[in-house]
């Protein structure tokens, strides 16, 4: 328990700090600032400030799941020079993230691939992006069923089932490991794309809203849709998380 909880835990902030650093490192690039890069859930305590670059503070939060990153100056108020800025850098920011667990992926799939597989580069970019295809459609096919009703909640893992699996490819070796944070980059980077409220591809769809009726939606309704996607996300987490307790005590 103790080793797929430690796993878990590595894994998970890896992934997370790959998607926010492809935030992080586009809105710089796009005269963005970023306040605040953050490990830990967003609506949890500050526990420390590590450091600071430039108006950025590095941090880690209370509750050590998820991560953020902070385009206002206080934490509860509005980001308006991210709302102020163009369509193409607001979009650029919101998907990089999600573009950057895929290319991670894609690059510990090419490292495992030629260590443990010993294929040559070529053979190892041809096999990465084979397997990338086949994750990206099989969780595409998984989602869609659940959200259309045809499918159920097997296909999909919260916390628990994901410090299982992560303790489990622990186990068999540190490729299995590496592999098993490649594909849960992957799916990081898919479930984010998605066009669902408090995703970044419901911000996405909001941001195409905006541009087709050449004004902003108003703060209220950024915090709305924030709040049910975020409520929508508690309800599915809870029904995923009592799945997987109960397969692990059947």
């Amino acid at each position: 328990m103790i080793v797929s909880l430690l796993a878990f835990v590595v894994v998970f902030t890896v992934v997370v700090v790959v998607h926010e650093f492809g935030h992080f490192i586009t809105a710089r690039k796009a005269g963005i600032k970023v306040y605040e890069f953050s490990i830990g859930f967003p609506f949890s305590p500050r526990l420390i400030t590590l450091f600071r670059h430039k108006e950025t503070a590095f941090t880690i939060r209370l509750l050590p799941i998820g991560g953020f990153v902070g385009f206002s100056q206080d934490a509860d108020g509005d980001a308006m020079e991210l709302s102020e800025a163009s369509y193409i850098k607001r979009a650029f920011v919101l998907s990089a993230g999600s573009l950057f667990n895929i290319i991670f992926a894609f690059i510990v799939f090419i490292s495992v691939f030629i260590i443990g597989k010993h294929l040559d580069f070529l053979a190892a970019v041809l096999m990465s992006a084979k397997t990338i295809w086949g994750i990206l459609s099989g969780t595409i096919l998984v989602i869609w069923d659940v959200l259309i009703g045809h499918g159920t909640l097997e296909g999909l893992s919260g916390p628990i089932g994901i410090a299982v699996m992560a303790g489990q490819a622990a186990s068999q070796g540190i490729l299995n490991l590496f592999y098993f944070t490649g594909v849960l980059s992957l799916s990081l980077g898919i479930m984010n794309l998605l066009p669902l409220p408090a995703l970044d591809g419901g911000h996405l769809i909001m941001l195409i809203i905006e541009s087709v009726r050449k004004r902003p939606l108003s703060p209220q309704t950024y915090q709305v849709v924030t709040l049910v996607g975020l409520s929508l996300f508690l309800v599915l987490t809870i029904a995923v998380t009592y799945k997987d307790v109960a397969k692990l005590i059947a």
